[in-house]
């Protein structure tokens, strides 16, 4: 690997600072940059709904590295600059300062946008959505000191996590979910039973069939959100958790091939031999599910970055994690790995007291377990992931029964439960 050579990374986001980190880690001694859109150097997405958001992390908790580290790793930071296009036959990047970049390897890793209200009143004040650190901060000037009468759309992970966080700062919350169980599109109604009672148990109010038909302002202030039932629910702050879009403008300008984000390989090349991506729009081939996966999760991000400059160096790579994120809610902490597309409609095992939220849950595909999650029950992930990873036939009986040793599922692997 000549040192001359340069590496750009288009992403300033976990994925990318991760990468900028491995190579570094790696001994490649090539020129690196490392280009955000956004003005702030690289940091994570996590605390931005959780203890940022509540007040209780400061700036130093949610950036990667500080400031300095970049300079002083010989890491070129572009920060506020936007990358307009990829030629990837002259390997070139566009930038809207005007600057082309010449690369001989690229690293995509431009992460998601939230999806966006639409409906009439979307623009009125008072209206958020959360995906970056200035959005965090908006919304928690407006959250701290409580007192507001705080509406969330979406009970997806962000609109619930928002939804405990405001609660726990002295807000009237609602949420309103087009479904009748939060989280069922991902975790199943028996597991989003779950999180509804612990939302309903701290105050919060669940509207289940909720449908938005539009918002309701005065004097440019939102005032309230209308459904199509005719209800108005008064509302001083809005919160929009309708999940997110994989940023595909640069990926599609080097004409990538596109499914469901960008498709890569185990190893996160892209369809140009010169091209890899990782984090939220990496559709990636899982070696041990040989089934495409797109994970819009922090470990994803990590590790996944990491990963990807191992395959720019020309390393052998077969990136093989299993899926994990997690998620802190009122007095709620949960771990979940696994493979979400195997455990659509798959029978959960419970193992644990479901009621009193202290438990492991599994789902099974026939009788292979393909994902796990422990609530409130600590220093058993890693058996968990075992689990999966082991892949072979297991007794729902004893996985249900405590008195099991959970470790005797995975072969003996990972730590004791």
């Amino acid at each position: 690997m000549a040192d001359a050579q340069t590496f750009v990374i288009v992403g300033a986001a976990l994925a990318g600072a991760s990468a900028a980190k491995t190579l570094r880690q790696e001994g490649f001694g090539g020129r690196v940059v490392l280009v955000g859109a956004e003005a702030h150097h690289p940091y994570i997405r996590p605390p931005l709904s959780k203890d940022f958001l509540r007040g209780e992390a400061g700036l130093d908790d949610v950036f990667v590295e500080k400031a300095e580290w970049y300079a002083d790793h010989d890491i070129e930071l572009r920060t506020g600059v936007t990358a307009l296009g990829v030629d990837p036959v002259d390997h070139l990047v566009a930038l809207d300062s005007g600057e082309e970049l010449h690369y001989a390897k690229l690293l995509l890793a431009t992460g998601s946008r939230p999806r966006r209200l639409t409906v009439e009143g979307a623009g009125l004040s008072g209206v958020h959505a959360l995906r970056t650190l200035g959005d965090s901060e908006a919304l928690r000037a407006e959250l701290t000191g409580g007192g507001r009468r705080v509406v969330t759309i979406g009970a997806g992970w962000i609109g619930l996590e928002v939804a405990a966080t405001a609660k726990t700062l002295g807000n009237e919350v609602v949420v309103l979910d087009r479904g009748s169980v939060p989280l069922a599109s991902v975790l199943g109604a028996e597991v989003g039973r779950v999180f509804a009672q612990l939302h309903a148990d701290n105050g919060v109010r669940l509207r289940g069939g909720a449908v938005v038909d539009h918002l309701v302002g005065d004097a440019g202030r939102v005032t309230g959100v209308a459904l199509t039932s005719g209800e108005v629910i008064a509302a001083d702050v809005v919160v929009a958790g309708l999940g997110a879009e994989p940023n595909l403008a640069l990926a599609e300008s080097a004409g990538l091939a596109l499914e469901n984000g960008v498709a890569v390989d185990a190893a996160l090349r892209s369809s140009d031999p010169d091209i890899v991506a990782a984090g939220d729009i990496a559709n990636a081939l899982h070696p041990l599910v040989d089934i495409r996966l797109r994970s819009e999760h922090w470990a994803n991000a990590l590790n996944g970055g990491a990963a990807a400059a191992r395959s720019m160096l020309g390393q052998p790579v077969s990136y093989d994690d299993i899926p994990y994120f997690y998620t802190d809610q009122f007095d709620l902490g949960m771990e979940y790995s696994g493979f979400g597309p195997l455990a659509r409609d798959a029978r959960v095992v419970f193992r644990g007291d479901v009621a009193g939220r202290e438990f492991l849950a599994f789902w099974l595909n026939g009788d292979r377990v393909v994902a796990g999650m422990n609530v409130n029950v600590w220093d058993v992930n890693e058996t968990v992931q075992a689990i999966i990873r082991h892949g072979s036939a297991v007794d729902a009986a004893a996985l249900a029964d405590p008195d099991v040793p959970l470790e005797s599922f995975a072969g003996g692997e990972g730590e004791a439960a």
